[in-house]
Order: structure tokens, then C-alpha cells, then sequence
């Protein structure tokens, strides 16, 4: 969340910031504030009637020494008693009322993300490859089925719609995938491995900002208080939670299944691999120091890139405007792979420097220079997703036959066969 400090010192340049999200954001800094500016007022009287308090509490010890009544004076600090009481209880709702509110108040965006309300002015930074030329293949949901990949009428039988059972080499294929992605991260780009718990408290995603913006995109188990993990960026950077790093930076790789409900989302269940409820993923996390982030954050969507380069795959690189950011970011970068069959981009990755964001609602903080603890940043992006880089490799790969080629990275971990029909019984 945004510091408290920063809205009072600076609420002009904050309100311009959030507003280049959205508009009316200017009038929640402006609420938060008074709530805030109520809050201190509360404490600074109970400070002043505490004191206040200590002064008649020594007084009528001398009084009762000089055997002089005390009666009204001890009145006097009951009544106060009393009154620090309420203003204690007020000053506390308030205080929990101000957290509230900055939990909800988004991210400011970097100084340098490009303005624009919606994805149509995010621009293209670069791209990678050529759209493969020839008549275009069929979609992934095609491929698949003709080659026995993907089993969508069985899994929807068993979880419902947007679930989907991989089968046979299509179950080998995604296998090979993580295997491939954890292994380049780790042995090439310095990722250390982790393999978290798939269940998080509501805390740890209070900590990463999917709690309380996104609480209906979420399956929870309510009878132990626990939530599927949307993304591995929540367990993996809440390991550091509540503590002072010592070393940095941190950088982690961890593939987890990732769960979302995609309350209100339109086509689920109808666009086969492209939006699930369940998918595999490879998250890469980084935790540093403030003056590190930018570099940090082009060397993370390096090595996302560095993924697709290696499948021999298409893809572009855009910059989200300021209107299109996330709730917690302050800048991202979006991975977009090109699908023959869909004749479109599919977003890979989402590469994301929070700044202090994350790090100041989970209390993730270093020491700096003069030893005094201060909040790290945050960094993560997918390396990558694979449903949809799956649905890339099926259809970039389409040969005339109906079999699928596929690149040259995966051989040691697929073998060197492609995937062909499965034969069938006469």
C-alpha cells in the first residue's frame, strides 16, 4: 500500500498520479485523509489528557500526604479515565478504517509509464521473430483433439467448465514444458528453485494485493480460512513476510498450478486453453533494494523473453499505460506470443516492478546504509504460462499432415518425437 506520509507530504502529485488510472481516485486520497487527519486528532488528545491525567495523579498523592481532601481532583481523573477510554476505542476504528482505505487505494504509477485509459495506447516496446507465413493452421482446440492432447469434455465432466484434462503426450508435453522452463531459469538466469504450498492465508494475499481488490476472483476453503493460490508470486513472495533480508537480491523460480474463478469473464469455457480456471505456470520472483528495480525488472522480462526465443517463437513486448496497469504495479511489461491459429497475440507474461507497494503491506523490509530498516521492492512475472504458450507450440508447429513439430529445446525433455495421431483400432 501507499505510505501514509507520502499522501500528506505530497497529496497533489499523488492525486495526478492516480489519476492518470482513473479520475475519481483523487477523491479517495482526499477521504483517506481526513480519516487520517480525524485519527491524529484523537491520539493527540488522548496523549494531551494522559498527561494531563499523570500531572493530577502525582498532585493528589501530595494532597493525601498534606491531608488535604482529594475528592474532587480524584473525580476529576476518573472522568478522565473514562474519557481516554472512548477516544482510545475511536482512535482505534479510525486507525483501522485509514488501513482499509489504503488497502484499497491502488498503486501510483511510474513516473515513466505512458498515459493512455485502456490497452489501446499501451505501446509496442519490441519484437522478437516473423509471424510465420502459409495458410494459416487450425486453432489449438482442433490440433488438439485430432491428436489426442487435451481431454475438454472429460474434464469439464469431472471440475466443470474452463478445467481440462491433458492426456497422453499432450500430459508429457506439458511436463516437458515446466521441466524446461525451471531448468533454464535456474541453471542459466540464477533463479533458486521453490516449491511452495498451493494454499495461502488471507494475510499473504493481503501482502501481494490480490486481498481485498480481488477477493471474487478467488477459490476459498472457508472451513480452514485458506485460499487456492491464484499465482506462485503469492506464496513465493511472502516467504519473506514480516522480516528484515539480510542479502539481496533475491531472485526465485517456482512452478505451481494456478487457480482463479474469473468471476464475471466473458467466453470461459468456449476458447478452449486460453482462459482456464486451472493452469500451470512458472513464476519468477525478485526481491531487491529500491535503486535496483529498474534494472531488475528489464533483466526479469530478459529472461521471460529468453523462454520464447528458445521455442523459436513469435512475440511482442508491450508497455501497460497507466490505465491499464494492475492494481499493485507501478510498471509492467506484458509478453505477448503470437498464435497462428487464433491469428492473435496471447498474453505470456506480465513482468511487474511494484516498487514498495507489496513489500510495505507484507513489512518486508533490508537495512540500508545507515542501518535502518527499509521497505524492499518487489518484482515478478510469469516464465511463463503454459496453457497459452501450449496453444502457441500446437499451432506454430501444425504441419500438413496433422502432426505438430516441436522446437528444438524441448527434445531432451519430450524426446525427439513430435506429436502425432495416436493410432487407433481399425
Amino acid at each position: 500500500m501507499l505510505d501514509i506520509r507520502l499522501l500528506r507530504e505530497k497529496p497533489e502529485e499523488c492525486k495526478a498520479r492516480l489519476a492518470l488510472r482513473n479520475a475519481s481516485l483523487a477523491g479517495a486520497v482526499d477521504d483517506i485523509l481526513e480519516v487520517d487527519s480525524s485519527r491524529r486528532a484523537a491520539e493527540t488528545c488522548l496523549q494531551q489528557i494522559q498527561a494531563e491525567r499523570n500531572r493530577l495523579s502525582k498532585e493528589i498523592g501530595k494532597m493525601r500526604s498534606q491531608g488535604v481532601d482529594s475528592s474532587e481532583a480524584e473525580a476529576t481523573v476518573k472522568n478522565q479515565g473514562l474519557e481516554m477510554e472512548g477516544l482510545a476505542e475511536s482512535a482505534s476504528a479510525l486507525a483501522e478504517q485509514q488501513r482499509e482505505k489504503l488497502l484499497s487505494l491502488p498503486n501510483l504509477p511510474h513516473e515513466a509509464v505512458p498515459h493512455g485509459q485502456d490497452a489501446s495506447a499501451n505501446p509496442v516496446i519490441r519484437a522478437w521473430g516473423e509471424q510465420p507465413a502459409g495458410t494459416p493452421p487450425p486453432d489449438h482446440l482442433a490440433i488438439a483433439e485430432n491428436l489426442g492432447l487435451v481431454d475438454f469434455a472429460r474434464g469439464a465432466k469431472v471440475a466443470g467448465s474452463a478445467f481440462a484434462c491433458y492426456t497422453g503426450q499432450g500430459a508429457r508435453l506439458g511436463r516437458a514444458l515446466i521441466n524446461f522452463l525451471l531448468d533454464l531459469h535456474t541453471t542459466e538466469s540464477g533463479y533458486t528453485e521453490i516449491a511452495p504450498p498451493l494454499l495461502v492465508r488471507p494475510e499473504a494475499l493481503v501482502g501481494t494485493s490480490q486481498l481485498p481488490k480481488f477477493e471474487e476472483q478467488l477459490y476459498r476453503c472457508e472451513r480452514d480460512d485458506l485460499y487456492l493460490a491464484p499465482t506462485a508470486e503469492v506464496p513465493v513472495t511472502n516467504l519473506h513476510r514480516e522480516e528484515v533480508v539480510t542479502s539481496l537480491p533475491i531472485r526465485y523460480a517456482a512452478y505451481t498450478p494456478c487457480f482463479r474463478r474469473e468471476a464475471g469473464a466473458a467466453g470461459l469455457g468456449t476458447r478452449g486453453l486460453i482462459r482456464m480456471h486451472q493452469f500451470d505456470k512458472v513464476e519468477l520472483v525478485k526481491i531487491c533494494r529500491p535503486q535496483d528495480s529498474p534494472a531488475e525488472l528489464e533483466s526479469l522480462t530478459a529472461d521471460a523473453e529468453k523462454v520464447l526465443q528458445r521455442l523459436g517463437l513469435h512475440y511482442r513486448v508491450i508497455e501497460l499505460c497507466a490505465g491499464d496497469l494492475g492494481f499493485g504495479a507501478s510498471r509492467t511489461y506484458d509478453i505477448e506470443v503470437w498464435a497462428p491459429g487464433q491469428a492473435a497475440y496471447l498474453e505470456v507474461s506480465s513482468c511487474t516492478d511494484f516498487g514498495d507497494y507489496q513489500a510495505r503491506r507484507m513489512n518486508l523490509r533490508f537495512k540500508g546504509p545507515d542501518g535502518k530498516p527499509q521497505f524492499c521492492h518487489t518484482i515478478n512475472g510469469s516464465g511463463t504460462a503454459l496453457a497459452r504458450l501450449y496453444v502457441a507450440i500446437l499451432e506454430t508447429g501444425y504441419q500438413p499432415d496433422g502432426s505438430v513439430r516441436l522446437p528444438a529445446a524441448l527434445k531432451p525433455y519430450f524426446g525427439e518425437k513430435d506429436l502425432t495421431a495416436p493410432c487407433r483400432a481399425a
